[in-house]
């Protein structure tokens, strides 16, 4: 097969994988006039997609082949699919190239497993560790690890990424066992644990002095929304366990998009894509905004609420805090402030030093008035009780109903 018609097929393939995020490496550069690949100082290249989204990253399988069987992934055993392989040197020679034609800052590289996890891993190594050794690539490279491979092929991977991840796929072991039988949760958890404890052994590396240490800088994973009966609390739940015992960098929530000779199991349709997004925002009020995860989501409300976002949410379930004096209110609590975001929470408690602030301060900060305005105290404003208990209050906010069409098209 040529390279190209490979490229097409594992290209598309690698599309339904979101933990590609580059946040937080540590950016390095040739000035020096030594290696390829800097994205850092001059070179910094970048292609967009049609929709205006930026494409840095050359994004691709090693392989859409798998010995796995995981019913929601297009690229399971029993999947109708075209299939493809790279070999190592194919790889390395696609992500220069495509560097060296300003296409990409990086290289994003994924499997399906072939043999077993080791032999896959070290396919995997081997691209990362040909880049770095032999060709002198310095730019951003993120691995997807397997969770069965042995330590020392993940430790490896460690060395040479950026950043690397492992995806959960599913928060329970019930549901794995459902869709995805040749995964546990125990094991990728124990990947998780390890690859936390050396990057902190690498941290401490650098802090002493070890300037030539390459290493990852964290790890993250991608869970499937949808694709199951799993609840919103199911998966902040475990992607609050994640943050806490793992230190991931970030939990990516994708919406699962049914694939062609999909299985009798799945749903015949895709989630609504706003679950996805108020997923995120849940996961963000959790690591910026001190929400904990029983605040967001219980067992009265495990799922969140689509209509509005979940911080305004909370606010209307407790509108006994409110309204917040934003001269005195502490930044914790003005973090729960609906409409207020961490960095104009910080220009405000900067601002109140000096002086008092009224609603044309807040509009000049792009404060949203309407969504702020019932739940502060300012200068020259102090919601009415009846304002901050009515019960058109949520409605405000809520999307308007739409009149559905007499005919469909």
């Amino acid at each position: 097969m040529e390279l190209e018609a490979k490229l097409a097929i594992l290209a598309d393939a690698a599309k339904y994988d979101a933990s590609c995020a580059s946040s937080g490496a540590v950016r390095k550069n040739s000035l020096d006039g030594k290696g390829v690949g800097s994205t850092g100082g001059a070179g910094i290249c970048h292609s967009y997609a049609p929709d205006g989204r930026c494409i840095s990253l050359l994004k691709i399988l090693l392989t859409n082949r798998c010995i796995y069987d995981c019913h929601y992934c297009i690229n399971r055993r029993s999947s109708n699919v075209r299939r493809a392989a790279f070999t190592v040197e194919e790889a390395v020679k696609l992500t220069l190239d495509f560097y060296k034609r300003n296409y990409i800052e990086g290289l994003f590289l994924s499997s399906g497993i072939i043999r077993n996890a080791d032999h896959t891993m070290e396919q995997v190594n081997a691209v990362a560790r040909t880049l770095r050794e032999v060709h002198d690539f310095r730019g951003y490279i993120h691995l997807k690890t397997i969770p069965e491979a042995s330590p020392g092929l993940i430790e490896e991977a460690a060395r040479h990424a950026d950043r690397i991840s492992i995806n959960l796929e599913l928060p329970t072991q019930e549901s794995l066992d459902q869709l995805a039988p040749e995964k546990n949760l125990g094991r990728t958890k124990q990947a998780m644990g390890r690859i936390r404890h050396r990057l902190e052994e690498a941290t401490e590396q650098k802090r002493d002095g070890d300037k030539r240490l390459r290493h990852a800088t964290g790890q993250s994973t991608q869970v499937i929304i949808g694709a199951d009966a799993s609840t919103d609390s199911d998966f902040l739940s475990r992607s609050d366990e994640l943050y806490r015992s793992y230190r991931l960098k970030r939990v990516y929530y994708s919406a699962f998009s049914p694939i062609p000779d999909a299985s009798g199991i799945l749903p015949p349709k895709a989630p609504p894509l706003v679950r996805e997004h108020r997923l995120y925002q849940a996961d963000w009020l959790m690591r910026h905004y001190g929400f904990g995860t029983s605040e967001i989501v219980d067992s009265a409300r495990p799922n969140l609420d689509l209509d509005i976002d979940p911080k305004l949410s909370w606010a209307l379930r407790n509108r006994h805090e409110f309204p917040v004096d934003v001269h005195t209110a502490a930044r914790e609590t003005l973090l729960r402030i609906p409409g207020l975001g961490v960095k104009n929470v910080d220009r405000i408690l900067s601002i109140r030093r000096f002086t008092k602030l009224h609603l044309v301060d807040l509009a000049r900060l792009r404060v949203s008035l309407e969504k702020v305005r019932p739940f502060v105290i300012l200068a020259d404003h102090q919601p009415s009780v009846l304002e901050l208990d009515s019960d058109t209050l949520r409605a405000r906010f809520a999307p308007k109903p739409q009149q559905l069409e007499l005919f469909g098209r």
